[in-house]
């Protein structure tokens, strides 16, 4: 007798083989009695092997047979039958199956398969194909698999987004074909060499995942900065086998870096701006001074009088040049007082009218009662000519240019791009055009330096990045609006004014200024020669007596050898060796009531962070007239109350 093709003489171990099978196997004769069974269908219907051989037939388990027809149906044509049925058993519910049955001759031989388990493995291989492709479709890099000649044979969705085509149209075309083509010969090189290496990939020296970084082009002719990694799929790929791709889209990537590199010229040249005006500063600060002193010698009917205020008025005309370039650089010393800005704009108003020239309407809109600012006027005036010349050069064939003021109170902080906006009061400046509009692509870069869209020699690149860093120094925001086509609209909201208007106070304030003479012993210490020249010559003109210092070494030893004899000290802040502030505080370390004057083309917050807890230190910006210097004097000098 044979069982499943093992002879009786066949050996001792075929029994033992059969059992461990993992599934049920079972013989019976023509009656459907049993003849044999292994384990694993004993297990199945929880009888013993030895109780079911000989003692149970087929139709005594079965529900019904597999196909059609009765018990008998497993001897009828044809010679193989297969389905599923359920086994009954000894206890318990009966148990979902599969059944191949094979009739050789007057034997009836079984397979039987746990069919509920077959199901939940199937359905879990279901439910992990659809977790896979979840997550291939809606991994946030593209994916693609391309065989050795480049060709893909699946891809993500991602990557579909990225190329702009459908599943049917990206199957079956080389991948270089959606990659810009200068590129291209840079990505088949790479593929051919994980083609040649993906069998042998762990072998030393062997290349077989790279990171290559080039453009995408889409099919909307657009280029895109993606970066590309690339490895064979499994270690069996061999010369023919697929290679998986890996897409990381670099845009956003690359704006980060253009951003950091952008913010990195901007410092630099802001470094340079401001390096630049302090040695301007300094010769202007020369000049003006010199002309005050020529002037005191040459009265208007003089002959040189004429050309003497010529070179004051450039001078001062250079100190304004200065000052943008400090505003670029967020540098610049400011020096705010009150206004109201209905009377800055209309003083202004006939100087835009000829700027803007006669094909544009200007429109000047007032608030009814706007709220007072405490702005420099030269700076706020020059953002407002620089958004003019803006909006006419947008306006090339005529429009109309709108300025219009308004009280801006804001309840809570609004976030308009990267910035936050506090709550507070502002008052709102826009400068409205009818002029072409900023396409949205460059909206976010307009504020950047040099950065223009005018024909090369037809401007700086300054003109917005001036406005930005004045706006923003006065501690105000510039907001923009624009549409292609319609125009652009510049919205300034500076921080309200919230104190006592300017009034009859300051003007007889002004009035006891008038005599700048004084007395005493002023210590003036500048490195800058032609500075402490005219410095020391004017506070003589006016009274003091001067001792100079060419550096902060040389004003200490004074300090400490004069002591209460001097009753000012007038220092620059930026000197080679020891600077302004370390001389100061070792100054105020000997005499802590000693009076002091600052003197620098800086912002004064930059120094005044660096001398915390000083009290009567005042500050003077450069350039400085002759009278400038002995009024700051003076005012040192008087008394406290």
């Amino acid at each position: 007798m044979k069982i499943f093709g093992f002879g009786k003489r066949s050996g001792g171990d075929w029994r033992a083989f059969l059992d461990a099978a993992p599934v049920g196997l079972f013989e019976a004769g023509a009656d459907g009695r049993f003849t044999y069974a292994n384990a694993r269908f004993a297990d199945m219907l929880g009888r013993p092997a030895a109780e079911i051989v000989g003692g149970l037939r087929l139709a005594d388990i079965l529900d019904a047979p597999p196909g059609n027809g009765g018990p008998g149906a497993v001897f009828a044509e044809p010679d193989r039958v297969s389905g599923e049925t359920r086994l009954r058993r000894l206890s318990g519910p009966p148990v979902l199956v599969s059944i191949d049955l094979t009739r050789e001759r007057d034997v009836l031989r079984g397979v039987v398969r746990d069919a509920g388990r077959e199901r939940e493995m199937a359905a879990a291989l279901q439910r992990g194909e659809r977790t896979f492709r979840r997550f291939f479709d809606n991994a946030p890099v593209g994916i693609a698999l391309i065989d050795s000649h480049g060709r893909l044979t699946e891809t993500n969705a991602s990557f579909r987004r990225l190329a702009g085509v459908e599943r049917e149209d990206a199957i079956g075309r080389s991948l270089g074909e959606f990659v810009a083509a200068e590129d291209r010969n840079n990505l088949v090189d790479r593929i051919r060499t994980l083609a040649a290496n993906s069998a042998g990939r762990d072998a030393p020296g062997n290349d077989t995942q790279g990171r290559i970084v080039l453009r995408l082009a889409t099919r909307a002719g657009k280029e895109i900065d993606v970066a590309i990694f690339a490895r064979p799929l499994d270690d069996t790929a061999g010369p023919d086998g697929a290679i998986i791709v890996h897409l990381l889209d670099m845009t956003e990537q690359k704006r980060l870096e253009t951003q950091f590199a952008q913010s990195q010229k901007m410092q630099a040249v802001g470094q340079l701006a401001g390096g630049v005006a302090h040695d301007f500063n300094n010769l202007l600060t020369a000049m003006i001074g010199f002309c005050d002193l020529l002037l005191l010698r040459h009265q208007p009917g003089d002959s040189s009088f004429a050309d003497i205020m010529q070179i004051r008025q450039n001078a001062n005309r250079a100190a304004n040049l200065v000052r943008q370039l400090l505003a670029f650089s967020r540098q610049q010393t400011l020096q705010p007082k009150v206004l109201d800005v209905t009377e800055v704009l209309t003083e202004l108003s006939h100087l835009l009218r000829r700027l803007i020239g006669a094909a544009i309407e200007l429109k000047v809109v007032h608030a009814r009662d706007p709220w007072l600012l405490r702005v420099d006027q030269g700076q706020l005036e020059q953002v407002i000519i620089n958004l003019a010349v803006n909006a006419r050069d947008a306006m090339g064939k005529g429009g109309v240019l709108t300025i219009r003021t308004s009280n801006a109170a804001r309840t809570a902080p609004e976030r308009h791009g990267d910035e936050e906006i506090p709550a507070g009061d502002y008052v709102r400046i826009d400068v409205e055009d009818t002029g072409t509009g900023i396409p949205a692509d460059i909206l976010g870069r307009i504020f950047e330096p040099f950065f223009s869209t005018k024909a090369v020699g037809s401007g700086t690149g300054l003109g917005l990045s001036t406005v930005y860093g004045i706006v923003r120094q006065t501690g105000g925001f510039v907001l923009v609006a624009s549409t292609v086509g319609k125009g652009s609209t510049f919205s300034l909201l500076l921080p309200r004014f919230v104190g006592p208007a300017p009034g009859e106070a300051d003007g007889a304030a002004q009035t006891r200024r008038r005599d700048l003479t004084g007395a005493g012993t002023v210590l003036l210490v500048e490195d800058e020669d032609a500075v402490r020249l005219f410095g020391a010559r004017a506070l003589r003109n006016k009274g003091y007596k001067v001792v100079e210092a060419k550096t902060g070494d040389a004003a200490l030893d004074i300090v400490r050898d004069m002591g209460t004899e001097i009753d000012l000290m007038i220092t620059d802040v930026v000197m080679p060796q020891m600077d302004g502030t370390t001389l100061i505080r070792e100054a105020r370390k000997l005499f802590p009531e000693m009076k002091i004057v600052c003197i620098s083309g800086y912002a004064e917050e930059q120094f005044r962070q660096n001398l915390e807890g000083f009290e009567n230190v005042h500050f003077l910006p450069k350039p400085f007239s002759l009278d400038q210097l002995a009024a700051k004097a003076k005012e040192a000098m008087r008394p406290p109350g």
